[in-house]
C-alpha cells in the first residue's frame, strides 16, 4: 500500500532534507559540500541590501562563517564551479556531465532564436577563432581584456544591443568551451574549459534518458518529496522534458517511491515522490525525532524558490518586491522569511548599512497564526543577531513596525 502522510511531516521532510533542521553542518569547507550536495546548486544575484544571495542561504544553514572557504572550494579547488541552473548559479563540478550534455545542444535546431545565434556566429567565426586564441595565449582574462574586430555587430531591441564581445563570451560559455575562472570586483574572468576543470572531472556523455535521470534525483534529493512537476522545476527546469517516463523508470529500479499527502480533509492532487533512501528519515521523523531551528532566508533561499510549492506547503504567500514601486510593496525592497521548526511565520526587511556597520531592521511582520510567544519572539530575536554577526553589525536597528508581544525582545 502506498503511505500517507500528512502535510506537518512533508514539510519536516523537506526541512531536514534542505540541512535547515537537524545538526548543523561544520561552518567550513566541509560543511558547505555537505550542503552543496544536499541543495544541488546556489543562486546567484548581484543585489547586497543586506548580503549577497548565495553567501545568506549558506549561513542559514551553516551559522557564522568565513566566506573565503567558498572562495577556495570555487577557484582554487574548483570542487565548485559557475553555471545555469535556475539561473547563474554555484554547482557541483562532479555534475559537470549534466551541464555539459545541455551545452552540446546549445543554439541548435530550427527555433528562430538558435538560428539567429547560429547565424551570427557563423559571419563572426574570426571574432570567435581570435577570442578563444586569445584566452589560449593570455588567459584568464576579462571581456574588456580582449582586441577582437567583429564582422557583424548583436542586434537586440534591449539591453545587449551592439555588446559584441560580452555576447560571444555568452554563447561561448553556453557551448562550454569556456568558463568563469574567477572575479575581479565583481567581473567576470574568463578561461578555456580545458584548462579550468580540474583533471579528476568525468567526461562522460550522458545520454538524454541518463540527463534526465540525473536531474531529477538531484531535484528530489533537495526537496524530500515533490510531486512531478515540483522535481521537474526544480534544479533545471528546461531539461525535464519527458519527466513522467523518467520516474516511473526510477520507481520501477527501487530508487524512488510515491506516496500521498493528506490533510484530513483530502487528498492533495498529484503524484508525489520519495527517495527511497531517504525512507529511514521519515520513520525517523515521524517517531519525533526533530531538531527544529529558527532562521532567516534569503529571498532566493531554495526552500522558498518555489512560490507555488510554499504557499501549498507552508501557507506562506511569499513574493519578491524590490522591482515593485515602493509605495505598492506590502512588506518591503529585500524581504527575508523568518522559519520558525516547521513553519514561515513571518519575514522582516533589513537593510545593511556597512559604512555604519548597522543592521536596519524596517520592520518585522508576522503570519496571523503564527506562534507569539516571548519564546518564539526571543528566538527571532537570536536569529537577527545571529544575521548581525555575520554581516559584521555592530549594532541593530529596529524599526517601529514590529510585534507587539516583542516589543520588548525586538529593541
Amino acid at each position: 500500500m502506498m503511505r500517507t502522510i500528512c502535510p506537518d511531516l512533508a514539510r519536516r521532510l523537506t526541512i531536514t532534507r534542505q540541512r535547515l533542521a537537524g545538526p548543523r553542518p561544520p561552518a567550513d569547507s566541509v560543511g558547505m559540500m555537505e550542503v552543496m550536495c544536499d541543495l544541488g546548486y546556489l543562486q546567484i544575484d548581484p543585489m547586497r541590501v543586506v548580503e549577497r544571495s548565495h553567501l545568506l542561504v549558506l549561513w542559514s544553514r551553516l551559522g557564522r562563517y568565513d566566506p573565503s572557504h567558498l572562495d577556495a572550494l570555487l577557484w582554487k579547488e574548483r570542487q565548485l564551479f559557475q553555471d545555469w541552473a535556475q539561473a547563474t548559479s554555484i554547482v557541483l563540478t562532479e555534475d559537470y556531465p549534466i551541464f555539459a550534455a545541455l551545452k552540446r545542444s546549445f543554439a541548435t535546431g530550427d527555433k528562430p532564436w538558435a538560428k539567429r545565434i547560429q547565424a551570427w556566429l557563423e559571419k563572426n567565426k574570426k571574432a570567435r577563432s581570435d577570442v578563444l586564441g586569445q584566452l589560449r595565449n593570455a588567459g584568464p582574462l576579462s571581456s574588456d581584456s580582449f582586441k577582437v574586430k567583429f564582422a557583424e555587430d548583436w542586434r537586440s531591441t534591449g539591453w545587449t544591443a551592439g555588446r559584441n564581445i560580452s555576447m560571444m563570451l555568452t554563447f561561448l560559455w553556453a557551448q562550454g568551451k569556456i568558463m568563469i575562472a574567477h572575479h575581479v570586483h565583481g567581473r567576470k574572468v574568463w578561461d578555456l574549459t580545458e584548462r579550468f576543470l580540474p583533471e579528476w572531472v568525468s567526461m562522460e556523455e550522458l545520454s538524454d534518458e541518463e540527463l534526465l535521470s540525473r536531474v531529477a534525483q538531484k531535484s528530489l534529493r533537495a526537496l524530500g518529496m515533490g510531486s512531478t512537476t515540483q522535481i521537474e522545476q526544480h534544479f533545471i527546469r528546461r531539461c525535464c522534458r519527458g519527466i513522467k517516463k523518467v520516474l516511473a523508470r526510477l520507481e520501477a529500479k527501487g530508487l524512488i517511491t510515491q506516496v500521498k499527502i493528506s490533510d484530513d480533509k483530502r487528498l492533495w492532487p498529484g503524484n508525489w515522490y520519495i527517495r527511497v533512501e531517504d525512507l529511514p528519515l521519515l520513520n525517523r521523523l515521524t517517531a519525533g525525532e526533530w531538531e527544529p531551528r529558527t532562521t532567516l532566508l534569503s529571498p532566493f533561499d531554495n526552500l522558498i524558490c518555489d512560490r507555488k510549492r510554499t504557499e501549498q506547503l507552508f501557507n506562506f504567500h511569499f513574493r519578491f518586491e524590490v522591482y515593485v514601486p515602493k509605495a505598492q510593496r506590502k512588506y518591503g525592497c529585500y524581504v527575508m522569511p523568518i522559519l520558525h521548526g516547521d513553519r514561515l511565520i513571518g519575514r522582516i526587511d533589513p537593510r545593511m548599512d556597512r559604512r555604519k556597520k548597522k543592521l536596519m531592521i524596517n520592520a518585522v511582520y508576522v503570519e496571523p497564526d503564527a506562534p507569539k510567544s516571548e519564546e518564539t519572539g526571543r528566538a527571532v530575536a537570536t536569529a537577527i543577531g545571529e544575521l548581525a554577526a555575520f554581516l559584521g553589525a555592530e549594532e541593530i536597528v529596529y524599526g517601529e513596525r514590529k510585534p507587539r508581544e516583542w516589543e520588548k525582545l525586538l529593541h
